[in-house]
C-alpha cells in the first residue's frame, strides 16, 4: 500500500503563495483582493473579511517593493509629535493608527522632541522612504519642511492648533480661545490675581496661543499677570513643582494657577499638597489636556479636556481622502471642554488682602514662616 496516498496535501509554502492562491481560497477574483488592499474602502466589509482570512491561512505576505511599484503607494504615512510621553499625543497616535490600520495603511512615527530642525530630519527620511503622507503638530514649521512636502507632492496636515487664519490646512482645538475660556471660568469665580506656570514657546505655536488666550481674558477683565507670578518651563511634572515653588516663594500669592499642560498641573498640584497647601482653600489650580493621573491625585485637578483621540482620527480621515483625491483645503476645530474638579473654586474671602504663608524646606523637611 502506498502510505503517500493517505497523506492529506501539503499546504503551499508561504514563499510560494501569490496573489492567485489568495483570490482561490477566498473564492474571488484577484483584482477584488488587489482593490481590498489597496482600496479597502472600495471592498465590502464581508468580502475584506474572507480575503484577511485567506490571506492569514496562507500566510502570506505581498512584497512591499512590488507593491508600491505597481500601485506608486507604500502604503506607509507617517506622523511626527513633539513627544509620545505627552497623553494628548499618545492618544492621538492611537486614533491615528486604528483608523489608518482600518484602511490598510500602516503607520510610522517620529518624535522630534520640539527641535524643527530635527522634525524636518525626520519628515525628509519619511519621504525618502515613500511615505504616501504625513501628519504634523502645529502650523510652525521651517520652511525647508513644506516646500518639500509640496515639491514631492506628499498630503499633508497639522494637527493640534486650529488656526483658520494662517490658511493651511489644520484640524485641532483653538488653543487660543480654549485657554480664554478657561481663564474667563476663573474669573468669573472671582478671582483676580492669577499665576501662570507656562509651557515654553519656543518652537511651539500651541503654547503660545494658550499663553495669549489667558492674556486675553485677563486684559477684557482689566487684569494682568505680575511678573513674579509669572514662569515657563519644558513640560514635565518635576518642572512644575520647581515652578510652582518659584511663584509662592513671594507674597502675596495668586488666588489661581493657571498651568500650560497636564504635567506642570501634576508637578503644581503634588507641591502645594507637600507643603499642606489647601486647594481650592488657599488656591486654585488649573490645566490644560487631561492625562489619567489628574483625575486620580488627592485633589483631583479641574483641566481642560482635548479629545485627542479624535483628532488623530480625523488627520487619518484627511489624508486617506487627500490620497484618494477628494483633498480639500480643511481648517476643521475639534472640541474642548473645561472639566471642573476640585483643585478650583471661588477663593476664600478672609484671603483677599494677600496675606499667605510662604514656605522654606530644612533638612528635616518643609517648614513654614510668615513673610
Amino acid at each position: 500500500m502506498d502510505r503517500r496516498k493517505s497523506q492529506p496535501a501539503s499546504p503551499i509554502p508561504p514563499t510560494n503563495v501569490g496573489l492567485r492562491d489568495v483570490a482561490k481560497a477566498a473564492g474571488v477574483s484577484t483584482a477584488t483582493v488587489s482593490r481590498a488592499m489597496n482600496m479597502p474602502e472600495v471592498v465590502s466589509v464581508e468580502l475584506r473579511e474572507r480575503i484577511a482570512t485567506a490571506i492569514r491561512d496562507l500566510g502570506w505576505v505581498p512584497h512591499g517593493a512590488a507593491r508600491a511599484l505597481a500601485t506608486r503607494r507604500s502604503g506607509a504615512i507617517g506622523a511626527v509629535f513633539p513627544t509620545l510621553s505627552h497623553g494628548d499625543f499618545a492618544r492621538a497616535a492611537e486614533g491615528l493608527q486604528g483608523e489608518l490600520t482600518a484602511h490598510g495603511y500602516t503607520l510610522l512615527l517620529g518624535c522630534s522632541q520640539y527641535d524643527l530642525a530635527q522634525e524636518y530630519q525626520l519628515v525628509r527620511q519619511f519621504v525618502e522612504g515613500g511615505v504616501d503622507a504625513i501628519a504634523l503638530v502645529g502650523t510652525t514649521h521651517q520652511t525647508e519642511l513644506t516646500e518639500l512636502l509640496t515639491r514631492r507632492r506628499v498630503p499633508y496636515v497639522n494637527t493640534f492648533n486650529y488656526d483658520p487664519l494662517q490658511q493651511v490646512d489644520c484640524i485641532g482645538p483653538d488653543n487660543r480661545k480654549a485657554m480664554r475660556a478657561l481663564a474667563n471660568h476663573l474669573i468669573a469665580q472671582g478671582h483676580r490675581r492669577f499665576g501662570v506656570i507656562a509651557q515654553s514657546v519656543q518652537n511651539n505655536d500651541r503654547a503660545a496661543a494658550r499663553l495669549q488666550g489667558i492674556r486675553d481674558a485677563l486684559a477684557e477683565a482689566g487684569l494682568s499677570i505680575r511678573p513674579n507670578h509669572f514662569t515657563e518651563g519644558r513640560w514635565s511634572i518635576a518642572e512644575g513643582r520647581a515652578l510652582f515653588s518659584t511663584i509662592i516663594a513671594r507674597n502675596p500669592w495668586p488666588t489661581a494657577i493657571i498651568c500650560g499642560n497636564a504635567f506642570l498641573a501634576v508637578g503644581a498640584v503634588l507641591e502645594a499638597l507637600s507643603r499642606n497647601i489647601k486647594l481650592p482653600g488657599d488656591l486654585s489650580i488649573v490645566g490644560y489636556d487631561d492625562v489619567e493621573i489628574m483625575r486620580e491625585l488627592p485633589v483631583p485637578i479641574t483641566t481642560l479636556r482635548v479629545r485627542s483621540d479624535d483628532v488623530g482620527r480625523r488627520a487619518a480621515n484627511y489624508l486617506i481622502a487627500a490620497l484618494n483625491g477628494r483633498r480639500t483645503d480643511i481648517a476643521l476645530e475639534c472640541d474642548v471642554e473645561i472639566v471642573e474638579r476640585l483643585s478650583s473654586g471661588p477663593p476664600r474671602r478672609r484671603l483677599a488682602a494677600g496675606q499667605h504663608k510662604a514656605f522654606v524646606s530644612g533638612d528635616e523637611g518643609p517648614k513654614r514662616r510668615e513673610l
